[in-house]
């Protein structure tokens, strides 16, 4: 478990941000992002005032990354990339979240490292992970000034077309009247997303096509829904394409894998980030080493 806590005997009044600094090597404003967060305790209570004292009993929660031996596949001082594998998520979603990518970023470069960049969880393939916090900052600026060149390969329902534009805004927001409140979905009034589309491979035993995908823009969910609107679907998608009843399913965790691959046509979502092209000092063009095309089909074939 990477959240742990850990216990002092503080016997004198002392500000509670600067202990955090003096004692865990935080900076100030770690330290009160910590507080915030309700993540300290004073003799049992939990400590609200970001700027407060305490004494006595203290317990603090805090994050160790915790290693499953998951190794870059590139790596330069200043940042590392993994092949996340499906399934894992990129950060924990509470404290009870047995693992994440941020375990792998924390226990190979410290507590200074993270994610630059996020993929659903579901969705595997690079990770960009920056070593401190100045990649960090330039990393991410690449990403939000879309200097960086992204590709994925999807297997998808149906026969594609050769190559598809796909300019359609999305929408986040949440539906009081669905049972699944807050999934994105084409929409006039949404943010501007545009994705170009390549087919790589028509299997007509399976009525599946292997594309690769080339999002202009970075929006949530917006190679699944581009395509779920154009009506390919993604082979394994829990979400788009199936009903609201079996979407609600999937999110409470009450479809097992075999009904999952009867209602999609996989165990899991078949999306993998392919490729990340960039400049940073130098420049760089990393493809992915696993092995997705063979795994989709694969899974497909079980099918036939």
């Amino acid at each position: 478990m990477p959240f742990v806590v850990k216990e002092f005997e503080v016997k004198e009044k002392t500000k509670a941000f600067l202990f955090l600094m003096k004692e865990m090597d935080y900076t100030q404003k770690e330290a009160q992002r910590i507080i915030a967060r309700g993540r300290l305790q004073v003799n049992g209570e939990v400590m609200k005032h970001t700027a407060g004292y305490f004494e006595g009993k203290i317990s603090f929660i805090c994050f160790e990354g915790i290693s499953r031996g998951l190794k870059p596949v590139f790596e330069t001082p200043e940042f590392a990339i993994y092949d996340k594998p499906s399934g894992v998520l990129v950060h924990p979603q509470n404290r009870n979240t047995a693992y994440s990518m941020i375990d792998e970023a924390h226990a190979a470069y410290g507590r200074d490292a993270n994610i630059a960049h996020r993929i659903d969880q579901e969705t595997s393939g690079l990770l960009l992970i920056s070593k401190n916090k100045e990649a960090e900052r330039k990393l991410k600026w690449l990403f939000e000034s879309r200097d960086i060149q992204k590709s994925y390969l999807a297997l998808v329902h149906g026969e594609f077309p050769v190559s598809l534009e796909v300019d359609a805004p999305l929408l986040r927001r949440e539906d009081e009247e669905a049972l699944v409140r807050m999934v994105v979905k084409v929409h006039p009034e949404g943010k501007s997303a545009q994705t170009s589309f390549k087919r790589l491979c028509y299997y007509p035993e399976l009525d599946m096509s292997l594309i690769e995908c080339f999002p202009r823009t970075g929006r949530q969910h917006q190679i699944r829904v581009h395509l779920f609107h154009v009506k390919h679907p993604i082979v394994g998608d829990p979400l788009y394409g199936q009903t609201d009843i079996d979407k609600a399913r999937f999110l409470d965790k009450e479809i097992s894998p075999e009904e999952r691959i009867h209602k999609s046509g996989a165990k899991r979502l078949m999306l993998h980030a392919q490729s990340l092209c960039f400049t940073h000092e130098s420049q760089f063009c990393i493809v992915s080493n696993a092995k997705f095309t063979e795994e989709a089909l694969a899974e497909a074939n079980k099918l036939v």
